[in-house]
């Protein structure tokens, strides 16, 4: 054991928050008190990023009416979304997809303008900078369920029409609706696997050794 390691209380409650983690749907309103959204962000803000560029930008949507309107963009796409899935249309329609109406914060999370600007790590992986939005929010997803709080990420709408509805400058980019707030319970299980959606898969068969496709 590392001298560097957490007490095996501290490991459990870490692993705990990872194994419980859930992309919640269903919410139960309520409110997170402003200190409690700060701790939060401010988790999302230690994440790591590629060559520091610290890609990420919170847009906390406190008007109804706007939060309407991303609710109605979010909308659109379910139905196109169902459109495009063919003969699982109708079972996708039936799927609770966001909890935008619901949750007692919603934040859309984007990356910031000028990227191209960063070129550190970057140069031959640009999508790094998308790696670490998402480092960013999963600390805050995390740090949420740590928080008994439940969070879900939507990406169920047109960037370009949610930017424009956002007044984001050219070349930034939203890539998550997040719903945040207080919920009833947890699901037990991924809700896409509660739902016969989906199964999750074993990591023994995501596990590679020396090259690709040979199992250790």
């Amino acid at each position: 054991m590392s001298r560097h390691a957490y007490s095996e209380a501290e490991r459990q409650a870490i692993y705990r928050a990872i194994g419980e983690r859930r992309d919640m749907r269903h919410f139960a309103g309520g409110e997170v008190a402003p200190e409690l959204l700060g701790r939060l962000l401010a988790a999302a803000h230690q994440a790591p990023s590629v060559g520091l560029m610290q890609p990420w930008r919170f847009i906390r949507i406190s008007q109804r009416a706007l939060r309407e309107r991303i609710q109605a963009l979010v909308e659109q796409e379910r139905v196109r979304t169902a459109e495009a899935l063919g003969e699982r249309s109708d079972e996708f329609m039936k799927l609770k997809v966001e909890g935008i109406n619901d949750c007692a914060e919603v934040l859309v999370a984007a990356l910031m303008d000028k990227r191209e600007a960063h070129v550190f790590g970057r140069r031959t992986l640009p999508e790094m900078d998308l790696a670490s939005l998402a480092c960013a929010i999963q600390n805050l997803w995390l740090a949420a369920r740590a928080e008994g709080l439940g969070m879900g990420w939507v990406s169920l709408f047109d960037p370009e029409a949610l930017a424009e509805l956002l007044g984001m400058p050219v070349g930034a980019k939203p890539m998550a609706v997040l719903c945040l707030g207080p919920v009833t319970e947890f699901y037990p299980a991924p809700m896409l696997v509660l739902e016969d959606w989906a199964e999750q898969r074993p990591l023994s068969e995501m596990l590679y050794e020396n090259h690709w496709g040979e199992r250790p």
